[in-house]
């Protein structure tokens, strides 16, 4: 259930008032299937758009810190706004924070314009004086007859990348929560035949989750990605199509990641 709003704060601007609804049922919905519910705080930022804070009862999502932005809340702020905004509707951006209030783009740019120190303009320096010319130099004459090609220094190969180490071979520490929650997705991927990824999660535990899955009948589990965006990728053997119902609709590719 959402908070009510506080007093002293800014108008809800036209095209927005029955926005709150919609958005509390959606963001309830979702929260609700990723098994992480959460209480929903609203407020008008001052740049019009509409702010809710998402209060966890009890772990957040891992890689969810309050106060921090993720890839997670990033993920619900664009899936949101996609959902919300309908080709030819009036927008309101939709701003989503873990904890808190996540501040508008216009304020933090602004926060941290008037932040940086003014850059420093060095004083000029005296030019050094004038070397006096070297004596020309007689150069020697070429000998006579065919000379040999001169030879080019091979260019060094450049260092080979070094690619992603393998996960199963990592020998880790067995975490029995991760264990329970990683082959419980690895069967909900399996039973419904829907395509799950875990992101924003460390080497070890990629690691711990791949030995917790294995034996799962009907999923294939494998790590895809490099560096930050390296991801373990749920992908059952026999996916089913989305119904119609849970189509996005087509919309354009704004940047809907930015407050």
């Amino acid at each position: 259930m959402s908070d009510v709003q506080a007093p002293g704060s800014t108008s809800t601007p036209a095209g927005g008032s029955d926005m709150r609804p919609r958005v509390e049922r959606l963001l309830t919905d979702i929260l609700g299937m990723m098994g992480f519910p959460a209480r929903l705080d609203f407020k008008d930022a001052s740049d019009g758009s509409l702010s809710v804070a998402l209060h966890f009862q009890g772990e957040p999502p891992p890689g969810v810190e309050p106060g921090k932005r993720s890839q997670v809340v990033d993920s619900l702020q664009f899936l949101l706004n996609k959902m919300l905004h309908r080709p030819g509707s009036e927008r309101r951006f939709l701003l989503v924070g873990a904890g808190v209030h996540p501040e508008p783009r216009s304020e933090r740019l602004k926060r941290e314009q008037a932040a940086a120190p003014q850059a420093a303009v060095p004083a000029p320096q005296p030019a050094p004086p004038a070397a006096a010319p070297a004596p020309r130099q007689q150069q020697p004459k070429p000998a006579r007859g065919p000379q040999p090609a001169p030879q080019h220094a091979k260019a060094p190969a450049a260092p080979a990348r070094a690619s992603e180490s393998d996960e199963r071979s990592l020998e880790v520490a067995e975490d029995a929560s991760l264990r329970e929650v990683a082959r419980k997705l690895a069967e909900k991927s399996a039973s419904l035949g829907r395509f799950y990824a875990l992101v924003t999660v460390k080497q070890d535990d990629r690691a711990r989750v791949l030995k917790a899955v294995e034996g799962v009948p009907g999923v294939k589990v494998s790590c895809e990605g490099e560096g930050r965006n390296r991801r373990v990728v749920f992908t059952p053997e026999k996916p089913a199509p989305l119904p119609k119902r849970s189509m996005l609709p087509d919309d354009d590719d704004e940047d809907d990641l930015e407050g």
